[in-house]
């Protein structure tokens, strides 16, 4: 994964730039080609904001956490964000791939499994 890091109002540290590489090279092992990270570290008043956009392939992301903590407490929620966000997705493909259609549309509208629907 090709992560780029760009601080906004806050002056760059090495230990947040590891840690930031740390939480995400982990994420690279989910996707399945390439992606590439821009990720923005802001500080407003007492907020620490994380900002990514994640390309890879047909994938694009985009995810924003804060925290008043501390700006690795927002990395942590980051991650675990696009963590869930890219395991929908991949359940979303491996669903479709298989043909049951009907499963996709079911759960995307939040009514469960067909056999509901039957009784």
């Amino acid at each position: 994964m090709q992560i780029s890091i760009t601080f906004k109002n806050i002056d760059s540290s090495d230990s947040l730039k590891t840690h930031t590489h740390e939480k995400f090279d982990k994420l690279d092992k989910m996707l399945d080609y390439p992606a590439d990270a821009h990720i923005v570290l802001s500080v407003e008043k007492i907020r620490n904001i994380v900002d990514i956009n994640l390309h890879c392939d047909k994938l694009k992301l985009f995810a924003k956490e804060e925290s008043e903590k501390n700006m690795y407490a927002a990395i942590d929620a980051l991650s675990d964000t696009v963590k869930l966000k890219i395991r929908k997705y991949k359940d979303k493909q491996r669903r479709h791939l298989a043909g049951d259609k009907q499963s996709i549309k079911i759960n995307d509208m939040g009514l469960g499994s067909p056999e509901d629907l039957d009784g």
